[in-house]
């Protein structure tokens, strides 16, 4: 148990976390020098959307051999939409590394990470990385490291953390920034002498606290996380008390252990390591598994609640199923099911339309993620716009989830985006000038941040920096004025015709290309005002033998707006839906037929005068 190391490595999004995971996995001996895997980046984003993003988007567990220590690894999310990752990794680890990028400094994830770390009782240990870069200031960097120390109220043991300098990319460290090294070896070292061994009993009953969960389709579900006491053998007799104080009784089928990435299937396990066991099909995290029933079970860590839904809906649109496989209710609500069991901070309920179901999670990010890893497997599906989720007070007063926002932003943009904030019932906290760059804190309603990423993309000329982490829920603030423009809606069935939408851009933005499948009640384009119209896209020119003025001028179409997920899933109305197919991403009306949308909008008007 002496010789075994158990860390977490934490950061805000792209300081570089996942590339000193790859350097201390390779320098270790981890992989042999001929292997493939030894000359890859970030080894450690195994998911196709964390390569494309840049982004860790699940926690991940590995582990090498430095000397005669056994060093388990977990490289956890930077990004707060991924924030329940992050709380359930710390029942695992005794030690992190806090990495931060050494000209950016601390940024509001590393506040968020670094508080959930502290509050658990882990040893930190403080990486200065990429302090090859040009503009790196270390020495300014760690000040500001230590006021975020002092001001998450650290203990004095806490205080006096050790620093190595880094460079990730370069491969080296350092404890001295004048010091010249070529290897991470001051990095391991440190490791070695300041986490401490695992917080765990050798000699008395096996008890293992849940803080990951896994699934293979062989075995069922796989649950990791460390022992904290006794050991564990293969076959041995177990039982699982449940968070809501149920007790299951069942047997220890496979016990996993990590080298490097791959996991390992092993025999027996013992106090202190961190491991994954199969066995129980309805275990959770949080949850304890234990030797007999009659055990207490261990703390258990509840995980922030979600402060956002979307509805899942059956694609019914004329185009479905013509990209994917996977379309039924029964599809959708079998895969929302399969995520549920690792993805802890998701929840899934059916609504009263047997083929919409509610998705609820932390942010837009986290549920747009989950939209792309359905497209890419087959499936096709209809989203609706993200709505927050109220709760009520002992009073009965509605309360909505206020978000800590944090900017940085030039200091030209400050007129516009102070302007943007207060149409969005944002109040400013505090705000910072230093040379030509401002920061601003601030709290906003969760609502005022959909779409607000984009307008600060706008307003700062793609400058402004921003990350938001969840505060509170407070008082309802009232009406947030939405989207300002209206859409401009086909009428028609078909394709669309480069004549027809020529006259149609000339009422605002195309969304939609000539050759494009067109069906009525979709979206193709954006008003210039407020009002939504129908158009007709799939026009074509009438063929005379007269001869024309117009002949032999070119049409001229402004080039389209094309949307990602995330910022299609900001941009739509309440009354409308992203179609998600795994070739295509259409916005269309809830209602696809005009007379029925008015009928509708009739009926909700009569509605709220009769209240």
């Amino acid at each position: 148990m002496d010789h075994i190391r158990n860390i977490a490595i934490i950061a805000h999004v792209d300081h570089g976390k996942t590339t000193l995971v790859d350097c201390l996995l390779k320098q270790s001996g981890t992989f042999r020098a001929n292997q493939a895997i030894s000359s890859e980046e970030r080894i450690m984003d195994s998911m196709d959307l964390e390569r494309e993003k840049g982004i860790t988007i699940r926690a991940k567990n590995a582990a090498f051999k430095y000397k005669e220590y056994h060093i388990n690894i977990v490289d956890t999310p930077g990004h707060a939409d991924f924030g329940g990752e992050v709380e359930r990794i710390m029942n695992m680890i005794d030690g992190v590394l806090l990495v931060v990028d050494a000209s950016d400094g601390p940024q509001a994830q590393t506040r968020f990470v670094l508080r959930k770390a502290l509050e658990a009782g882990a040893k930190p240990i403080v990486v200065i990385n990429k302090i090859d870069r040009d503009n790196a200031n270390p020495h300014k960097v760690l000040d500001r490291v230590f006021d975020l120390f002092v001001s998450l109220h650290a203990t004095d043991e806490q205080l006096d953390f050790p620093t190595v300098y880094t460079s990730a990319k370069e491969g080296y460290a350092k404890i001295d920034i004048k010091d010249t090294t070529t290897t991470m070896e001051p990095l391991f070292d440190a490791i070695i002498k300041y986490i401490p061994a695992p917080r765990a009993h050798a000699g008395v009953e096996f008890k293992m606290l849940v803080a990951n969960l896994d699934y293979s389709d062989y075995i069922g579900r796989i649950a990791f996380g460390k022992i904290y006491s006794g050991k564990v053998k293969v076959g041995d007799s177990a039982a699982c008390l449940h968070g809501d104080k149920r007790k299951t009784e069942g047997k220890i089928t496979a016990i996993f252990h990590f080298e490097g990435l791959k996991r390992i299937e092993i025999q027996e396990a013992h106090a202190g390591d961190v491991v994954g066991v199969a066995g129980f099909e309805d275990v959770f995290i949080g949850e304890t598994i234990t030797d007999v029933v009659t055990r207490q079970p261990l703390p258990f860590v509840p995980i922030d609640p979600p402060t956002i839904q979307m509805q899942f809906a059956v694609n019914d649109g004329p185009l479905a199923g013509l990209d994917g496989k996977l379309v039924t209710a029964r599809h959708i609500w079998e895969r929302l099911t399969k995520e549920v069991r690792t993805n802890v901070a998701l929840r899934i309920s059916p609504t009263d339309v047997p083929n919409i179901f509610n998705v609820a999670g932390r942010g837009e990010m986290q549920i747009a993620i989950l939209v792309e890893q359905m497209r890419r497997q087959g499936y096709e599906v209809l989203v609706s716009r993200p709505e927050v989720i109220y709760q009520k007070d002992a009073e009965g007063r509605l309360l909505e989830p206020i978000e800590k926002l944090f900017l940085e932003i030039p200091k030209e943009a400050m007129g516009p985006t102070m302007e943007n904030l207060s149409g969005r019932k944002a109040d400013i906290v505090q705000m910072d000038h230093h040379g030509e760059e401002i920061t601003i804190e601030a709290l906003i309603p969760m609502r005022g941040l959909i779409g607000f990423e984009t307008d600060l993309v706008n307003m700062t000329r793609g400058l402004g920096v921003m990350s938001h982490l969840f505060h509170e829920y407070g008082p309802d603030r009232g009406d947030i004025a939405a989207r300002k423009n209206g859409s401009l809606i086909s009428m028609e069935d078909g394709e669309a015709m480069a004549y027809a939408l020529n006259m149609v851009q000339e009422r605002g933005r195309l969304m939609v290309e000539p050759g494009d499948k067109i069906y009525k009640g979709m979206i193709v384009g954006e008003n210039a005002r407020e009002n939504d119209i129908p158009v007709n896209p799939c026009k074509a020119k009438r063929l005379t033998n007269m001869r024309s003025q117009g002949d032999g001028k070119g049409i001229q179409l402004d080039p389209p707006l094309k949307l990602s997920l995330e910022r299609a899933l900001e941009y739509i109305g309440s009354d409308e839906y992203v179609e998600a197919t795994p070739k295509s991403l259409r916005l269309r009306k809830k209602i696809l037929d005009e007379g029925q949308r008015k009928r509708a909008a009739q009926s909700r008007t009569q509605k709220v005068v009769a209240e």
